[in-house]
């Protein structure tokens, strides 16, 4: 680990406390909702994950009706940025009456990169007005009709594209901005070509949100060499590239997420380089962490946030006999969530001590 001898702590809490914030904005930006009913959603779950394209490059799901149960839901509402409502969502939500802070009960997303522009297609479901939503879809774009699937096409004023959207039943929809539209609201998807997917999603049964990875031999590289704070890593880009697979998964017990980072790959030497790698980085950053230096110029309150990370981190290996695995387990607290509403989080701890 040479790459990191001429400061070890700080490049090690940067790279540590970049994948928390990443993992942090993800879950606020889908999960800023409180209210609603629980259903029995892994019928819906395993029906929603089965219709994802298999070209896909990244699915992410969230189960809005079983995290609403918990009480870690209350405290990230609270930690949650709160943006101001457009003027478009607006309009719809007064037409339609659909809310999706209490009418959303869970989505899938697929992203994929066949082009220059990324695609998106998801599915949600809930308790949507059909009648509704059709008559303000007619009014505000266009119906298609094609091989008797009505298809509703959209342009909202801040995207660039058109959006189609057709209900698959009445609390059930898909939606997608890519122009092949009809094709993926029509493709019947063959159990060989989704097997490997639905693989890793069974592994995250029970999860109420979670996001699968494939690699493509460069996106999670890239996002390796270019990690927030102008963290860059060479070593670590180099092992991340090698992954076939990379799972995310937040799980609430109690007041606190439990979140999950599995990555695969058939190369038992690179699991094992790095497992060595991370787990390195978690003892250089904690050392740092308890030196007088650090000690003196760091908030107690904003030290304690990182210690309580780190010391919930396991990095642990597995293998599953067709493929190997290095495992990355934390614990996101209310503390550690109150550091980050604070900014605490994006800025850059007292140097390490010579």
């Amino acid at each position: 680990m040479r790459e990191w001898q001429s400061n070890p702590d700080m490049k090690s809490r940067k790279i540590l406390l970049s994948a928390l914030m990443v993992l942090l904005v993800a879950v606020a930006a889908v999960l800023t909702y409180r209210h609603g009913h629980e259903r029995d959603s892994f019928t819906g779950r395993a029906e929603m994950l089965a219709l994802m394209p298999e070209d896909a490059t990244a699915v992410l799901l969230v189960d809005l009706a079983q995290f609403r149960t918990s009480s870690f839901l209350a405290q990230l509402f609270a930690w949650a940025p709160h943006p101001a409502v457009e003027e478009d969502y607006a309009q719809f939500v007064k037409a339609t009456g659909f809310n999706y802070e209490k009418d959303l009960d869970r989505f899938a997303v697929a992203f994929s990169q066949q082009s220059k522009e990324p695609l998106r297609f998801a599915i949600a479901e809930g308790r949507f007005d059909r009648k509704k939503i059709e008559q303000y879809a007619e009014r505000s774009g266009l119906r298609i009709s094609h091989n008797g699937v009505v298809v509703f096409s959209i342009n909202w004023k801040n995207t660039a594209r058109p959006s189609f959207f057709t209900f698959l039943r009445d609390d059930r929809i898909a939606w997608t901005d890519d122009p092949s539209y009809a094709a993926l609201f029509q493709k019947q998807r063959s159990a060989a070509s989704t097997a490997e997917w639905a693989e890793h999603f069974s592994r995250l049964a029970g999860t109420p949100i979670f996001a699968v990875l494939r690699q493509d031999g460069s996106s999670v590289a890239s996002l390796a060499q270019q990690a927030p704070g102008g963290f860059r890593s060479p070593q670590l880009a180099s092992l991340v590239g090698q992954l076939q697979w990379i799972t995310i998964g937040g799980k609430p017990e109690g007041d606190l997420l439990r979140v999950v980072i599995d990555g695969e790959c058939s190369s038992e030497t690179t699991i094992h380089q790095l497992k060595d790698f991370l787990g390195g980085i978690i003892l250089l950053a904690q050392a740092g962490l308890n030196t007088p230096d650090t000690r003196k110029k760091l908030d107690p309150q904003v030290r304690d946030a990182y210690l309580e990370l780190l010391k919930s981190a396991e990095v642990e290996s597995l293998d599953r006999g067709t493929s190997k695995s290095v495992r990355v387990i934390f614990d996101v607290t209310p503390k550690v969530l109150q550091t980050a509403r604070t900014g605490n989080l994006t800025r850059d701890p007292a140097p390490a001590a010579p």
